[in-house]
């Protein structure tokens, strides 16, 4: 998979089109996204909302895993852990698979605000076993 089919992979995404999320990196077991911080994204206290942090660290995790593994993937599990609050302009997040097999990959993200770390988080991606249309 190439960085133009990763880049309409996420597009086809509603929730991606939803937050505004942007594929910028692609391949060699890595991925990044970007979505530009927006009000209806943030908490009550101004800062980006916990679940948009979440969800950019768990799809990019996904798209590195991608890089690897190919397109047809599912997060097996992640883990989050919040280190500062996301009040900037853009949110970042930078993933890099850190082992993989022939049908699962273990990757690390880190979630940046403005050029701030905010979130780190690591999680797995397996082949997805069913072929639902």
């Amino acid at each position: 998979m190439n960085f133009e089919d990763a880049r309409k992979g996420l597009e086809s995404q509603p929730f991606s089109v939803l937050v505004g999320a942007r594929l910028v990196a692609f391949g060699d077991g890595e991925a990044v996204i970007e979505i530009d911080a927006r009000d209806d994204l943030r908490q009550q206290n101004g800062f980006l909302h916990g679940g948009v942090l979440a969800y950019a660290a768990d799809n990019t995790l996904t798209f590195a895993a991608g890089s690897v593994l190919g397109p047809s993937l599912l997060t097996a599990g992640f883990t989050i852990d919040y280190v500062r609050p996301a009040g900037g302009n853009t949110l970042r997040a930078e993933a890099r698979v850190v082992q993989s097999s022939g049908s699962r990959a273990t990757c690390r993200c880190d979630v940046y605000s403005d050029g701030e770390l905010c979130a780190v988080a690591q999680g797995t991606a397996v082949r997805r076993a069913d072929k639902r249309e």
